[in-house]
């Protein structure tokens, strides 16, 4: 799998990342081995997780498996700390959270170190120095290589490296930013992207297939039994992608897809990877089979007219001040 620069940074990664959110919950260890191998012996290296996924079994199935599956060396592993189960308080990013977070990541994973660790959103009621203070103690003191953000918005995006560029004694910058992006949400184009872009911080998309919506699998009249639409936690997740609006896109998938000779899977997955400023998508296949299915993305690259009629069809509308602010 070709590998891919993290932002402006030395570190290089898979085109494609592997996506824990449904490990320890409604993928056990078996499935789990058979994921975690059949992404590493083709070539994929980074693994996503966080410490709220599956309560942290997510996390401490990952470092079960490393131990004697897939060898540490050759993971670049990414995990993230601020979501917390209290309603009143959706997202905690004091620094006492997050190092105390930080901490209870790596005995999950079972390693010193994590290559990649993620604050996974902002948290209006601390005050964002403090939080990426604890970005910069966690690089310094070594328990993470690289640091970066989740969930920010364009202008918290910006605000964090400016602060970080401008703080006295700062050497910690960031090196990526994790948000939804698919043919179905491309609202990180408005500002989120070009803010990235600029300040050379690499995007690594999470739910690159539209919640599962871009694979076609939702287009008739009731969701497979098996998948994320039938379940009962994850139906919810998948609904606001059901509309006449998402349908017209996904037919247009379905039609490049018949037009190149491939899935729909592998057309909205190319769309994505290959988008400027993306690093790597993140895929949560929920087995090997699925995951060896979008791993075959690797050898299609879109022509330059079926990415111009995907674009057109999946367009948001960014006017002003973003663009035609000057015929107005």
């Amino acid at each position: 799998m070709e590998q891919r620069h993290l932002g402006r940074t030395g570190l290089r990664v898979s085109r494609i990342g592997l996506g824990t959110l449904t490990w320890g919950r409604d993928t056990d260890e078996h499935d789990a081995a058979d994921l975690l191998k059949t992404f590493w012996e083709a070539g994929g290296s980074l693994i996503d997780t966080a410490d709220v996924y599956g309560d942290g079994e997510a996390e401490y199935l990952l470092g079960q498996l490393i131990e004697g599956l897939v060898p540490r060396r050759d993971l670049v592993i990414s995990t993230k700390a601020g979501s917390v189960p209290d309603p009143d308080r959706r997202f905690d990013g004091s620094r006492g959270h997050l190092l105390a977070a930080l901490d209870a990541s790596l005995a999950r994973l079972g390693t010193d170190y994590v290559d990649v660790w993620h604050i996974h959103a902002f948290d209006p009621d601390t005050p964002l120095e403090e939080t990426l203070q604890a970005l910069d103690i966690a690089v310094s003191s070594g328990r993470a290589r690289y640091a970066g953000v989740s969930n920010f918005c364009g202008w918290q995006l910006a605000k964090a490296a400016t602060w970080q560029l401008a703080a006295p004694g700062t050497r910690t910058r960031l090196a990526s930013t994790q948000l939804e992006y698919s043919l179905l949400q491309r609202g990180v184009e408005r500002e989120v992207l070009p803010a990235a872009l600029d300040l050379g911080i690499g995007m690594l998309p999470s739910s690159p297939l539209g919640r599962g919506v871009l694979t076609g699998k939702y287009r008739g009249a009731t969701p497979p039994p098996d998948s994320r639409g039938a379940s009962e936690h994850l139906a919810p997740f998948v609904a606001p992608y059901l509309d006449d609006t998402a349908s017209r896109i996904v037919d247009a998938v379905q039609t490049a897809a018949d037009g190149l000779a491939v899935t729909p899977l592998q057309v909205a997955l190319a769309w994505v990877r290959d988008r400027p400023g993306v690093t790597a998508p993140i895929i949560g296949a929920r087995n090997a089979q699925q995951l060896t299915a979008a791993l075959s993305v690797e050898a299609l690259s879109l022509p330059d007219e079926i990415c111009r009629a995907l674009d057109d069809v999946s367009a948001p509308v960014h006017r002003y001040p973003d663009h035609d602010w000057s015929t107005l």
